[in-house]
């Protein structure tokens, strides 16, 4: 990033832009789009969830990214600047989230790699509408990177849970990833900085993960409640990649402090 081409007062078209990013990343997280979608709280699924749902979280979300890792990215054409297309993804993960419901809780092991590697895919799509590179390694982590963005619950600690301090906690395993990929032009899979990134990726997608699980976990939810499930899944985490890549847009224009203190300046 040339220092020369930063400025510091963001135009008109840009400061709304900023805006959009923020309502879009600050917005209530996956379980109030769940609870919304069934009418119903979410903590009556969660009810519903094996004992030991928790020890096997974290291994199913982590396997889920290290296989949409390295199939998501590296096919796609590099048009930065394209339109993104939301719908034809949305309609792959429904697909998903039909089988999905139809067997249930089963069938999430098998079921989640698929639509997250439709979501990566999806995510990677949008970076590419607001300029980015796919064949640059920064793109590829900044498209893990928004599986880290989960949104706000009621709960939330601000200072903890904050679109920027969920980005100061990961920006040394982004930046160790991003060398590498650099280097190697590869996911590599085993990698000890990518298993890093992928671990500390997944300890925050895991929550959403659990939301939608819980969804799924609700008496009769079926095969067409699985894709609505799936639907407000990959819908949530395309709004965090479009807020995501604004911000990231910005940040190629203006000096990244305007473009936080603008962020924090709220109307």
């Amino acid at each position: 990033m040339g220092s020369a081409t930063l400025t510091t007062s963001l135009s008109t078209a840009d400061l709304a832009d900023l805006r959009l990013a923020r309502h879009l990343l600050e917005h209530p997280g996956l379980a109030a789009r769940m609870t919304n979608l069934l009418g119903a709280p979410i903590e009556r699924g969660l009810r519903a969830l094996p004992k030991d749902w928790n020890a096997r979280i974290d291994s199913i979300a982590r396997a889920a990214l290290t296989r949409a890792a390295d199939a998501a990215l590296f096919t796609m054409q590099d048009r930065p600047g394209e339109t993104s297309s939301r719908l034809w993804h949305k309609f792959g993960a429904a697909a998903s989230g039909g089988v999905g419901g139809f067997f249930g809780l089963a069938a999430l092991a098998v079921e989640l790699p698929v639509s997250t590697t439709v979501m990566l895919r999806s995510i990677a799509d949008i970076a590419r509408a607001e300029g980015e590179s796919i064949s640059h390694a920064g793109t590829r982590v900044a498209c893990l990177e928004v599986f880290a963005l989960g949104g706000r619950s009621g709960s939330d600690d601000g200072a903890e849970s904050g679109y920027f301090a969920v980005r100061a906690a990961l920006a040394k395993s982004v930046t160790d990833a991003t060398q590498f990929l650099a280097a190697h032009h590869v996911a590599a899979e085993g990698a000890p900085v990518m298993v890093q990134l992928i671990t500390r990726i997944a300890k925050r997608f895991g929550a959403d993960v659990t939301s939608k699980a819980a969804a799924q976990a609700v008496p009769a939810i079926g095969a067409i409640g699985g894709a609505a499930i799936n639907l407000a899944f990959i819908d949530h985490f395309q709004d965090m990649a479009h807020g995501h890549f604004i911000i990231r847009r910005l940040e190629r224009t203006y000096d990244p402090e305007t473009v936080r203190r603008a962020y924090d300046d709220r109307p």
